[in-house]
């Protein structure tokens, strides 16, 4: 009861300032059922008293505006459902995409008193020198430190868990959840979307971005792999180093990239940079993570990148990052291959093989969306290209052939969208087909070829010979279940009186508070899986 109430009155405040704002909503292409009509006039009279302040506001900083508002954890909200167009539409999800994860820092002694309790000891004994903050974003802020390792003095970038943001996400996101299932639960067209999955998404994502030694984990994991990438043909894509002596879960510390943001193309072209070929550099180093290590930096934009002196391009703030399994891996590799080749019945038959598309539906005429897609694209100047229209458009046709929604596709999507555009600001001109091909063709010859498919057989040997050791256990593990089962066939099943009770007094009580809940539930302004109508 206590947390139903206190998520109704974090919606309800949520709806309250979004009306302060001007921003109305009603769920993506769905009529707005009567919960959320009483809902926008309730707050008519906030809006009418605020419409003064509003004339003149740019439409999409005023969705900006009342995100920001309400707090770090509506700004991850914000940023996490700009990835989800098929959910809350295009024209909300463009207006989102322009949310910047920027907040006030917190002070120096708070910044102090976490990296003592992480660390132990005083801050002088980790750092010779703490400047102020840098940085600062919703979960976290960077400050610029040096530290002296066997008389090596060294610059290094120490980001710092803001106090107390653990709480404020935890209560937030239940409230997140009760608004999903209100929302599954009165607006049926939005099951198929899964909004209670795409906040299970949004908190596994914040719970390893709280974790700073997940984050270090992410970067390590990502060195390896890239380990052999610097060459002339593979361009160069670096991370930093950590610094695992003064990391810990609430501090990472990595070492200090000096370079120029990838965002300053004069002061990049100043220093005798290549702008096309870092274009091509970030756009194909991406799709090569993506495809052939199934993992990628799934927030690549400007401010996270930077370039070094020896001009290599180097990715900060491993937060967020996308994983994709051999199937998905396959499918992004095939589909992008495909559709160069213009073999739009191979690119249709690789979404029914990964079961994407459900098997009642017709492949000849999957092909022919396809095509749809495909064939504009062909013909067409460098500048009217775009990968991540095409994997927008494919994502399209979810809702036309009953396709579920796959987060990890979507996340690739969203990615996809702002790696081009940091490839496209530094060469407008830059073919993306051109540069992608290549990756693309790389991953299927090695995949999908004979090294691939002699791989492909040791490792079914292997996964064999794994389940002939198991078979014992299992055996033995099948024989106590079914004589359990015996037993409780006889005697039946036994629960004791205290359970009885609990069980009862739980049903009670849910069936009292569950309608009056779930009402006033869809009653509450649902702050997300929505679209705003400005």
């Amino acid at each position: 009861m206590a947390s139903t109430v206190g998520n109704i009155l974090r919606l309800s405040r949520a709806g309250v300032v979004l009306a302060q704002h001007g921003v109305e909503f009603v769920p993506a292409g769905t009529k707005p059922p009567l919960a959320l009509k009483l809902a926008k006039a309730a707050t008519w009279p906030i809006r009418a008293l605020t419409w003064p302040f509003r004339i003149g506001q740019d439409k999409k900083r005023r969705v900006a505006n009342a995100i920001t508002s309400l707090g770090p954890s509506y700004i991850k909200l914000g940023q996490f459902l700009a990835t989800r167009a098929d959910l809350i539409g295009p024209e909300l999800a463009r207006d989102l995409s322009h949310l910047q994860d920027r907040l006030p820092a917190f002070s120096m002694a708070e910044a102090r008193r976490t990296i003592e309790e992480q660390l132990g000891g005083k801050l002088e004994d980790h750092f010779v020198e703490f400047g102020p903050p840098v940085a600062a974003a919703s979960i976290a802020q960077v400050h610029k430190a040096v530290v002296i390792d066997n008389g090596v003095r060294r610059e290094v970038a120490v980001k710092v868990l803001r106090p107390g943001i653990e709480k404020q996400f935890k209560h937030d996101l239940d409230s997140y959840f009760f608004a999903a299932r209100q929302i599954e639960r009165f607006v049926p067209p939005t099951r198929r979307l899964k909004p209670v999955a795409v906040v299970e998404t949004l908190a596994q994502s914040v719970q390893i971005e709280m974790d700073m030694r997940l984050e270090a984990a992410a970067i390590s994991e990502m060195a390896e792999n890239i380990a052999r990438d610097i060459s002339p043909e593979l361009g160069a894509f670096r991370v930093p180093g950590v610094d695992w002596r003064r990391t810990a879960r609430r501090v990472l510390t990595l070492e200090w990239i000096d370079g120029v943001p990838i965002s300053d193309r004069a002061a990049l072209s100043a220093a005798g940079f290549d702008l096309r070929q870092l274009g091509e550099t970030v756009l194909r180093s991406f799709l090569r993570h993506a495809m052939r290590d199934g993992f990628f930096h799934a927030d690549m934009h400007q401010g996270n990148l930077l370039v070094d002196r020896q001009g290599r391009v180097v990715a900060v703030d491993f937060g967020i990052m996308g994983r994709l399994g051999p199937k998905e891996r396959r499918f992004l590799a095939e589909i992008l291959h495909g559709l160069i080749t213009r073999n739009y019945r191979r690119t249709a038959e690789v979404h029914f093989e990964a079961g994407y598309v459900p098997p009642h539906q017709s492949v000849e005429v999957f092909a022919q969306a396809m095509r749809a897609i495909g064939e504009p694209i062909h013909g067409r100047t460098a500048r009217e290209i775009s990968i991540a229209d095409l994997l927008g458009q494919l994502l399209a046709y979810t809702d036309v052939f009953d396709m579920q929604t796959r987060p990890e596709l979507l996340m690739l999507q969203k990615t996809m969208v702002v790696v081009e555009g940091v490839a496209r600001s530094l060469d407008p001109d830059l073919n993306i087909w051109t540069t992608a091909e290549p990756v693309a063709r790389e991953w299927i010859e090695s995949n999908l070829g004979v090294a691939g498919r002699l791989r492909e057989a040791g490792e079914g040997a292997e996964l064999f010979g794994k389940v002939l050791a198991e078979v014992p256990r299992l055996l033995d593990r099948a024989e106590t279940t079914a004589l359990a089962l015996a037993e409780m066939a006889r005697g039946g099943m036994r629960l004791d009186q205290e359970t009885v009770e609990r069980l009862a007094a739980e049903q009670a009580r849910q069936g009292r508070w569950n309608r009056v809940a779930l009402w006033i539930g869809a009653l509450a302004l649902l702050a997300i899986a929505v679209r705003f109508v400005v």
